[in-house]
């Protein structure tokens, strides 16, 4: 499987499917003008799989968006994670959506497999954040409209910590202070690479390299100087007892918020969906972006983008973007977020005083200025368990720095290889 695959080899696939009923078949982008889609293209309805429980804005939308063009939107509540498996069974049958939710780093395989068409209209996405709208970026195409933003910050109980360090060195040093006590000044999942990422790219690690806004699998950066930099920074947190044994593994999130809601952790690295779990169990919750790292560097952290996507079986495109590009506009990203806490990466939203008034949703668009979108090509998918094994590894002292990233990085090469065979 190669990268840079042609996507006008990816639209034959596509519209192969043209016989194919309801939501099966190609598109027909070609009647797309200044005033809108075509009456002689009108479609009785268009089908969009939303998340679980977050579906009553959009049929708020999908109702105005029938009275004023004459076209039903029919909202199905489909669980994220399992759109991308149903809409490769779903859609070749010809009953799936014209339009998906999927995690912006599964769009380089779900496209690549054939399930997903580019957008006809790129310049739609003009209103969203730079880092976004890279998010949804593959193979020089376009393939979606961003939803919401997620990567981690800084969050802090406001009764231990007035206000949030600025820096990993105040709180390496407060960690050292409430040490003896018992108590951990900042916890983080580190042995866990979506959380560490933003450590080993703070320090000049990299996943795969930029290469004119692709990104290249031939050329690793996960055991650069940098890199290592970042294993040994990881490890000191963990050699120095500043971390407690339990916080490694599978139970590491569990051990965490516990320490953090019983008020033994002062700090945590975590993301919003955390949010109501920690209010619930009484926290006074406090968030910023991370602090910068010794080097003076900014943690890098992982960011993913929620993407409302294109279905490839769509006969429906033209009118699935016109209503996408209504769902996600300014005003109903502003309500999706008051309804249920999911930040729009809308770049006019940034300083919207319902935005800058919510700690945990102005800490996400802060730290969001310094995260890197998760790689969505399929590669990726190689990357996460070298890697955890790697920092497992470093935490746990059985390997130092340099070979673990070594190792890793030689089992990631491998494996990529054998897939592209």
């Amino acid at each position: 499987m190669k990268m840079k695959k042609m996507v006008a080899g990816l639209s034959t696939a596509v519209f192969a499917f043209g016989a194919l009923a309801a939501c099966g078949g190609g598109t027909d982008n070609g009647s797309t003008n200044e005033g809108g889609s075509s009456s002689e293209n009108k479609p009785e309805k268009i089908v969009i799989w939303e998340d679980i429980e977050k579906s009553e804005t959009t049929k708020e939308v999908a109702k105005a968006f029938e009275e004023e063009h004459g076209v039903k939107v029919e909202v199905v509540e489909v669980q994220m994670t399992d759109q991308k498996d149903k809409l490769a069974l779903d859609g070749p049958a010809g009953k799936g959506p014209d339009i998906v939710l999927v995690p912006h780093d599964q769009i380089g395989t779900i496209a690549d497999q054939g399930h997903l068409n580019p957008l006809a209209d790129e310049g739609a996405l003009d209103a969203f954040t730079d880092a976004s709208k890279s998010a949804v970026m593959f193979d020089g195409q376009a393939y979606g409209y961003p939803k919401s933003v997620e990567t981690p910050v800084l969050m802090f109980n406001k009764d231990l910590v007035s206000e949030a360090p600025a820096t990993m060195d105040e709180l390496y040093e407060l960690s050292n202070d409430v040490k003896g006590d018992g108590e951990y000044g900042f916890l983080g999942l580190w042995d866990n690479f979506y959380f560490a990422h933003g450590v080993i790219a703070g320090f000049g690690g990299y996943v795969f390299k930029e290469d004119g806004g692709a990104l290249d699998p031939n050329d690793i950066g996960l055991n650069n100087e940098g890199a290592v930099e970042g294993f040994d920074y990881i490890g000191k947190w963990y050699q120095e007892g500043l971390f407690p044994k339990g916080l490694i593994g599978e139970s590491g999130g569990q051990a965490m918020d516990q320490l953090f809601t019983e008020k033994k952790a002062h700090t945590v690295m975590n993301g919003p969906w955390a949010v109501a779990g920690y209010q619930d169990a009484g926290v006074n919750l406090g968030a910023a972006a991370m602090p910068t790292l010794p080097n003076g560097e900014p943690i890098k952290t992982f960011m993913g983008v929620k993407t409302y996507a294109l279905s490839a079986y769509t006969e429906n495109q033209e009118w699935a973007e016109m209503f996408l590009a209504e769902l996600t506009n300014e005003e109903n990203a502003l309500k999706m977020f008051e309804a249920y806490n999911e930040i729009p990466p809308v770049a006019a939203l940034e300083s919207n005083e319902t935005i800058t008034s919510n700690e945990v949703a102005k800490a996400v668009f802060d730290q969001a200025t310094n995260a890197i979108p998760m790689p969505n090509i399929p590669e990726m998918g190689q990357v996460w368990e070298p890697m955890a094994q790697a920092l497992q590894l470093v935490a746990t002292g059985k390997q130092d720095a340099q070979k673990s990233a070594d190792d890793a990085v030689k089992v990631i090469e491998q494996q990529i290889q054998a897939n592209n065979q």
